[in-house]
């Protein structure tokens, strides 16, 4: 895995009680892809809890950002949750990850970024990537969750990334924010794979049907909306790309079982 390195916490922000972000320092010396990830984690005593986090932050902020649930009995987040400011953190040396631009064809029409719950972290890195903004004539960001209170970084997405010094104007040209949830009245309600199947995500965005020869697509959730949402689009004859042979889909295949 490499050596860790401790960063220090500056900031911790509790969505509700069950999902929470927060933001290190950052060694100069590290150097990550927009979509990757990297472990981090906790000292126990003389032993190290770690696990894989995808960052969301872009990759040229000073800090580093992530995103991350709750669980009372979970060996890293049940300490994890209860971080303050100036508290240390490790943070592994070597970032990793499938889920890149690179990993796509390119130029290309839409960008879709579907995510579920954490899911969400690392396409908070790619919609602030300038990239992204220059291969596709759209990023369309999908946010699936049950509650309306799990939708994090929804006035982020929604209003203050249109004021992004060096994304701004092409977020506010070319990113379309479709968060839906499936447990509470909202504006967009039901899972994702039912509103691409019944075709209400692609009405509801006014845009064509999806065509593997101009879009890309890319998601990160749970095991079983990977499954169900790779599913969808294999009948749509949308490929797994990789970064020596980029396609029109990609997922983190560290996360997923073959």
């Amino acid at each position: 895995m490499g050596k860790c390195t401790e960063e220090t916490v500056l900031s911790i922000h509790h969505w509700n009680d069950s999902l929470f972000s927060f933001k290190t320092t950052r060694q100069s010396s590290l150097r990550f892809t927009s979509g990757q990830f990297i472990m981090i984690g906790l000292k126990n005593g003389k032993k190290q809890i770690l696990r894989a986090y995808s960052f969301a932050n872009p990759f040229y902020s000073e800090e580093l950002e992530f995103y991350s649930i709750k669980v009372q009995d979970g060996a890293l987040t049940s300490r994890l949750q209860h971080i303050k400011e100036g508290d240390t953190i490790l943070v592994g040396s070597k970032p990793t990850g499938t889920l890149v631009l690179s990993s796509l064809h390119r130029p290309g029409r839409n960008l879709f970024l579907l995510a579920t719950g954490t899911g969400l972290a690392p396409f908070m890195s790619i919609v602030r990537d300038p990239e992204a903004y220059e291969r596709y004539e759209r990023v369309v960001l999908v946010h699936g969750v049950r509650q309306v209170s799990d939708l994090g970084y929804h006035d982020y997405l929604q209003d203050e990334l249109k004021e992004h010094p060096l994304v701004g104007e092409d977020v506010a040209e070319k990113l379309l924010y479709y968060p839906t949830v499936t447990r509470e009245p909202f504006r967009n309600q039901g899972r994702i794979t039912d509103l691409i199947t019944s075709g209400k995500l692609l009405s509801d965005l006014e845009l064509d049907d999806f065509d593997a020869t101009k879009d890309a697509v890319m998601v990160c959730g749970s095991p079983t909306a990977l499954k169900d949402i790779t599913a969808i689009f294999k009948e749509k004859d949308f490929k797994h790309g990789l970064p020596h042979a980029p396609s029109a889909f990609s997922y983190e295949r560290a996360f997923v079982e073959s």
